[in-house]
């Protein structure tokens, strides 16, 4: 196995270890190099089509796997370009494809870091979660005015899942809409799948994912309109790893659980 293949396999494993101050090194440096904006009007299309040649062209030979290019759009370092892979990895290009770092661009601002990465997913994010039908949710709402919403991706079986949603009477108390996702962790053929699935088809679906979390067994009951798939597959994209994984209105990701006031705190309104 070659070290690009390595890296392809383990990109994310390999993020999640480097530590943040490494990240924020490169990309200081990247960034002070290449103060000046870039003007997106002077962005040339071809240059995005050379740097998508060379990039799926050079993996695909030393990776021995094809890694299509997604979208490749220009930074505000000078001569840097944003590059998504298909599988959700993003990469620092230069202009001529010769050069790339993995990792999170930051743009300093007066004395501030500003994680452009970041910024960038959440708008993604918030734009995939908006193209979501609610109907394919289970909502739990708040009987009085909803002042804001997250969405969780969850699974039955698993326990921050279920200490999550016990939280769920006083988030609906706080004003906070519960929208919940389908993400089975072990996949869409598990039985944590076919569990998920029997509440997205159940008449009475809180309930039944109610009953679930609790460790009630319940005969599977699947249907062609279950949305487990979709929502699994969406989840994948948008970067979930694990459960529950919570996404604001505003398009953050937190992963991991958190109880009811700290949602209040994070979502700002306490």
């Amino acid at each position: 196995m070659t070290r690009l293949q390595r890296f392809i396999q383990c990109e994310r494993q390999q993020l999640k270890n480097t530590p943040a101050w490494l990240w924020l090194v490169v990309f200081f440096v990247v960034v002070v190099l290449g103060a000046a904006k870039a003007n997106s009007d002077e962005f040339d299309p071809k240059t995005a089509d050379a740097v998508i040649a060379k990039l799926t062209e050079t993996l695909a030979k030393n990776a021995g796997i094809d890694v299509p290019v997604a979208s490749v759009t220009a930074t505000e370092a000078q001569g840097l370009l944003e590059v998504v892979l298909e599988n959700g990895l993003t990469l620092y290009v230069d202009e001529s494809a010769s050069h790339f770092v993995v990792g999170d661009l930051y743009a300093i601002r007066d004395t501030d870091l500003v994680n452009l990465t970041e910024q960038k997913r959440e708008t993604d994010r918030k734009a995939l979660i908006d193209s979501v039908n609610i109907e394919d949710m289970i909502v739990f709402s708040p009987e009085g005015d909803v002042r804001d919403y997250i969405m969780v991706f969850t699974d039955v079986t698993c326990f921050y899942c279920q200490k999550l949603h016990k939280e769920v009477e006083a988030l609906n108390d706080a004003g906070i809409e519960v929208r919940y996702l389908a993400y089975p962790r072990a996949g869409v053929d598990s039985d944590g799948a076919k569990k998920l699935a029997t509440a997205w088809c159940a008449k009475d679906r809180q309930g039944t994912l109610t009953k679930l979390k609790a460790g009630a067994v319940l005969p599977v009951n699947t249907c062609d309109e279950s949305p487990v798939t979709a929502q699994y597959e969406l989840g994948s994209r948008l970067g979930v790893r694990g459960t529950p994984a919570i996404i604001t209105s505003a398009g953050e990701m937190i992963p991991g659980y958190k109880s009811a006031d700290q949602l209040e705190r994070v979502l700002g309104l306490n």
